[in-house]
């Protein structure tokens, strides 16, 4: 699977991803400070499922109605870096399928996917 990766994301997570064989474009690594209708640009640029810590990309989406290819927020306050990454490799595991044009919202309780469009 690919992802666009935004600076919210921890550096763990985008190496786990890639561990685990994705294919991660993480925008730390491009350029610091890219706007969010830029990251959204770029993601969609190569259809690669975004993912972010950031809730802004929600309101992008829901309530401006920009065009998105997949956006998979994570929501795991208070974890270690290294249980982030491990919740977001198993989610990924088990959901790849649904992350594209989608919105999945993942939380140390549970996983939730709504379709976009």
């Amino acid at each position: 699977m690919n992802f666009l990766a935004d600076e919210s994301v921890d550096r763990q997570i985008v190496d786990r991803l890639r561990r685990d064989g994705h294919t991660v474009r993480y925008t730390a690594e491009m350029e610091q400070g890219i706007s969010d209708d830029v990251v959204l640009a770029l993601a969609n640029e190569q259809a690669d499922v975004l993912l972010t810590a950031d809730k802004d990309f929600g309101e992008l989406v829901f309530r401006q109605g920009r065009v998105a290819s997949g956006i998979f927020l994570v929501r795991l306050a208070g974890l270690s870096p290294a249980r982030k990454a491990a919740f977001v490799s198993l989610t990924v595991s088990q959901h790849s399928g649904e992350l594209p044009g989608a919105f999945g919202v993942l939380t140390p309780r549970s996983f939730r996917v709504r379709k976009l469009g």
